[in-house]
């Protein structure tokens, strides 16, 4: 019986039915503890952790995620239902989860496993992690990040020429356009972006689209393309609405604020601004609380409300107590300095 709710969870969490996915992994759950069996707890509590990300339930994944590793055993590989290492798999997106979270010196810890992990493993696995990881550096290095992302997203592509992984390959195109555009190389960046887009949607799989169109988004309005940027982000929005794929639904709010600003649509901005704060409250999202509210400190310091853009900071940037070398939390910390 579990297989074929794994089977069911498959179909649903590639195309993203990610509330029907998560009922899924639950029934799966209670059928591993009805039955007493420990392997199938560990992959049912790992799966409902992996649609709890999704879902932007961040704090119920962790415990997900914990508990799958707590009973992972390394026998449990031979009968693993799916071709990435259930172990890295689980890593991986405890990375991401505690990273949103705001513990982005833990965060670094698992990747560094599970890429190891997952390079002693499979290509299969090991294309899955670095396409999968970057996510995070993204979140809390941005462009500075770019070199790494970039030798990745090199292996990502590499392995999926040679081993026929149309998915990863796409994801992969994403990364290296990124990793180009983020420090300036616009004309190699974009297209390449563009193409791994394409290449997502032609495998069907709608899950880590709205993600994919927005690093798209935020990519043309560093260049200056407003109207495009609105445009993906409109289309990630649709996405997101569609099938409730909410991991980055705050940084979209943000990025959408940003778009507004550089077109002088100030409360329009502002308002993006305050939606994706309560967006990041609500999902306990650290990280991404830390760069909308840097965004709105530095609107409400320009228009001189610089008690209530301290205030705002503050809050957050003062409940961090690791990644204080990442570019996020430096950037938030010389702004309320300046406004201290």
């Amino acid at each position: 019986m579990a297989p074929i709710l794994w089977g069911q969870w498959v179909f649903c969490h590639v195309r993203a039915e990610l509330e029907q996915a998560e009922h899924l992994s639950e029934e799966m759950r209670h059928l591993g503890e009805a039955q007493n069996d420990t392997m199938w707890k560990c992959f049912a509590s790992a799966y409902s952790g992996d649609s709890c990300w999704f879902l932007g339930k961040f704090i119920e994944a962790r415990a997900y995620f914990e508990n799958a590793l707590s009973l992972w055993d390394a026998r449990y590989r031979a009968f693993a239902p799916a071709p990435g290492d259930p172990y890295v798999v689980t890593l991986i997106y405890l990375s991401r989860t505690l990273l949103c979270l705001g513990y982005v010196d833990q965060a670094r810890q698992r990747r560094n496993e599970a890429l190891a992990a997952a390079r002693r493993h499979s290509p299969y696995s090991l294309a899955f992690a670095l396409a999968q990881t970057w996510v995070a550096d993204w979140a809390i290095e941005g462009a500075q990040s770019a070199a790494r992302v970039l030798a990745w997203a090199d292996e990502v592509l590499a392995i999926s020429g040679e081993q026929g992984y149309p998915l990863w390959m796409g994801m992969g195109e994403v990364m290296r356009g990124w990793s180009l555009g983020a420090p300036g190389q616009e004309a190699e960046g974009v297209p390449l972006i563009r193409k791994g887009i394409a290449t997502i949607r032609s495998t069907g799989c709608n899950l880590t689209l709205p993600f994919h169109l927005t690093i798209g988004a935020e990519t043309f309005q560093k260049y200056g393309q407003p109207v495009e940027a609105s445009h993906w982000l409109a289309d990630a929005t649709k996405l997101v609405e569609t099938t409730q794929e909410r991991c980055v639904e705050a940084e979209m709010d943000r990025l959408r604020g940003t778009l507004l600003l550089s077109m002088a649509e100030h409360p329009a901005a502002e308002e993006s601004f305050q939606r994706a704060l309560a967006v990041a409250r609500r999902q306990a999202a650290k990280t991404f609380e830390l760069r909308a509210a840097t965004s709105l400190a530095r609107l409400w310091r320009d228009q001189g409300k610089r008690t209530e853009a301290r205030d705002v900071l503050a809050a957050t940037c003062n409940w961090f107590t690791e990644g204080y070398d990442t570019p996020v939390l430096q950037s938030a910390k010389a702004l309320l300095d300046e406004l201290t």
